[in-house]
């Protein structure tokens, strides 16, 4: 399957316009929309959200990824091999937390450039049709070439930050669930956030951290919208008092 991975939105025609070459290069491929509001331009955010919602796809999965603010620029296009699962998009750190913490890794530089190649919008143009000739496991010679790593490697521990807010008004960080216990508390925006394992074990109204279902820390309350209420934003620093 293809999996889109974007901070297109929906409102605009980006998304339709990368379906349309996908669908012409690998008709047969299902095509599986992730996320289209990854934060604006923020490759770091995206790297860690990448990495948790990847998990539950299977091998053999390739990931279109296109969070790219140096979009024709020198940057380079790539494609990583990581634990079975293809990603193809820019080397700006968005694909190093995903190789980072695989354990079998393998990274390629895409060379092959089409005819027509626009200078904004390579997810279209350069990502999509390399993407879904890896899903139909027909990769032309000369279009990939084996490289050593990225270029632009983001480190691959926690980020303690908030990354995403969904519409409920959760604050996601990038702190994975694995690395907190029950006692800890979690500071933002100038208070601290006890430990609840679920909404409904909560009181309404009130504002806890819980371990989510992709297995990262979030800042929520029961019931209602904690971004609003607490004044949390994507990018904002998160602490943990343990």
């Amino acid at each position: 399957m293809l999996v889109l991975f974007t901070d297109f939105s929906l409102d605009d025609p980006y998304v339709g316009q990368m379906k349309a070459v996908l669908h012409a290069h690998a008709p047969s491929v299902p095509i599986i929309d992730l996320l289209h509001r990854v934060p604006d331009y923020d490759a770091c955010a995206g790297a860690h959200l990448l990495h948790a919602l990847a998990d539950s796809f299977p091998p053999g999965s390739v990931f279109l990824c296109v969070v790219d603010a140096g979009v024709g620029s020198c940057r380079p296009a790539v494609a990583v091999e990581a634990d079975g699962k293809w990603y193809v998009g820019p080397d700006n750190g968005l694909l190093s937390v995903v190789a980072g913490r695989s354990r079998q890794v393998a990274h390629w530089r895409i060379v092959w450039r089409p005819e027509a190649l626009s200078a904004s919008f390579h997810g279209r143009d350069l990502f999509a049709p390399v993407a879904a000739r890896l899903a139909m496991a027909d990769m032309p010679n000369g279009w990939l070439m084996p490289a050593d790593g990225l270029v632009h490697e983001l480190a691959a521990d926690d980020l303690f930050r908030v990354i995403y807010i969904d519409h409920y008004g959760n604050a996601m960080t990038g702190i994975r669930g694995t690395s907190l216990d029950a006692a800890a508390r979690v500071r933002a925006a100038g208070r601290e956030f006890a430990y609840g394992r679920v909404f409904s074990e909560v009181a309404r109204g009130e504002a806890f951290w819980y371990v989510n279902s992709c297995g990262l820390v979030e800042v929520a309350i029961s019931c209602g919208h904690a971004a609003r209420s607490l004044g949390l934003r994507t990018g904002m620093p998160v602490s943990v008092v343990q």
